[in-house]
């Protein structure tokens, strides 16, 4: 039997979800750059605790997105309410650049995450119910990819816009995701299946579908204990090591911007085998050994202590440590039947988000109170987490059709 075919549509779907969510990568990091390493702080007069709660408000206004606009999506169409997420987004990361104080750039970091927490889930659903079930996870990976190519860029335009426009002209490119919009809700439309399951009559709020029974719950457990970990340990890595490095080793905004696009490409690659590795050998397999190699590699990683070995070896350990963002849309929508399924993926991720944004404060007061050392050993003890999570909380369901 030859392999499934992957429709046009699905195809168009496909670009439109990692484009949005290559704007939402580039945002967070170019944010974490900003604060590190422009005039921002001084401009301001930000004390770095209030620099570092930028990032938080951001996360915690995408938990509330999240639980918004996954529900709206479930409710009156993925496309359309994708296509508000990005525009609030867009409008209110512009906004930042004509900040004049810390409050006012707070609430549009607050607002913007609200639109950044919509993105995932939508994005994510959207690919479960266009793509052939063989290959769901792979295409979930490669929307996953979009967020690291957008990192990426936040790195090299850290190094070279940066130092000429300044914090507010970095703010004020994040306006053009605007014109993304535009493009998704004029080029796709919404999922047969979902357009199918809109026209029944809706059963209360689709977030009450996350704990409708006993089963269910643990699921929602599951999935919850999983999207923590993974989001506390890629923010704490992704924001505060750079900043680390660069007061430890001494290294200026180009080697630390080096760092961060050499840490990508490991996350990059990453995400990619995972993806084809889930489709063939099943979800729980692949988690399984990922989370086991990310609590090896911070450990191997705190031992080093020269500059090349910190490059290769945060390659290596962005392969397993982000590399199971490329499973979670293929995992969570097998788990949720269409009513909820992108409540599901933007609640559940963006409580996530939520507890990764105290990600880069808490790693930050266990190094300063206790060391660099203590801080990369707290993060392997918590993906241990992650490995009971998944074996006590979450089943199997790979390649199965979507309810």
């Amino acid at each position: 039997m030859g392999e499934e075919r992957v429709s046009p549509r699905a195809r168009k779907a496909l670009w439109g979800s990692a484009l949005g969510y290559a704007m939402d990568g580039f945002d967070l990091l170019i944010l974490g750059f900003i604060i590190s390493a422009s005039s921002l702080m001084v401009d301001l007069d930000l004390s770095q605790t209030q620099g570092n709660s930028l990032v938080t408000a951001t996360l915690i206004g995408a938990v509330l997105g999240g639980f918004l606009f996954g529900m709206l999506s479930d409710r009156i169409g993925r496309v359309r309410v994708l296509t508000w997420t990005i525009v609030l987004f867009a409008v209110f990361t512009g906004l930042c650049a004509l900040a004049q104080s810390y409050w006012d750039l707070l609430l549009y970091r607050a607002i913007a995450g609200l639109g950044l927490g919509g993105e995932f889930g939508i994005g994510m659903a959207l690919i479960a119910e266009t793509w052939p079930a063989s290959k769901r996870a792979r295409a979930s990976s490669y929307v996953g990819m979009g967020w690291q190519l957008g990192v990426l860029g936040a790195a090299l335009a850290a190094a070279w816009l940066l130092p000429s426009v300044g914090w507010r002209g970095m703010f004020a490119v994040g306006i053009f995701p605007a014109i993304a919009a535009y493009f998704i809700r004029h080029s796709l439309h919404d999922p047969e299946i979902f357009v199918k399951s809109a026209k029944k009559p809706a059963k209360g709020l689709s977030l009450w579908l996350l704990v409708k029974d006993w089963p269910t719950i643990k699921i929602s457990l599951g999935i919850t204990v999983l999207c923590s970990v993974q989001n506390f340990g890629y923010y704490g890595v992704m924001i505060w090591l750079p900043q680390y490095l660069s007061s430890r080793f001494n290294f200026p905004l180009t080697q630390s911007a080096l760092w961060t696009a050499v840490t990508v490409i490991g996350m990059t690659i990453g995400i990619f085998v995972f993806g084809h590795a889930a489709d063939r050998l099943g979800r729980r397999p692949v988690f399984f050994v990922y989370m086991a190699m990310s609590a090896l590699m911070v450990v191997v990683y705190a031992q080093l202590d020269t500059p090349l070995a910190l490059l290769i070896g945060g390659a290596v350990m962005g392969f397993f440590i982000n590399g199971m963002v490329g499973g979670y849309g293929a995992l969570i929508s097998e788990l949720y039947p269409t009513g909820a399924r992108a409540t599901a993926q933007n609640v559940l991720f963006n409580i996530g988000r939520g507890v990764g944004g105290f990600g880069p404060v808490v790693i930050a007061a266990i190094a300063l109170g206790y060391g660099f050392g203590a801080a990369i050993t707290f993060l392997a003890v918590v993906y241990l987490l992650d490995l009971l999570a998944m074996y006590f909380l979450i089943p199997e369901r790979k390649g199965e059709e979507l309810e």
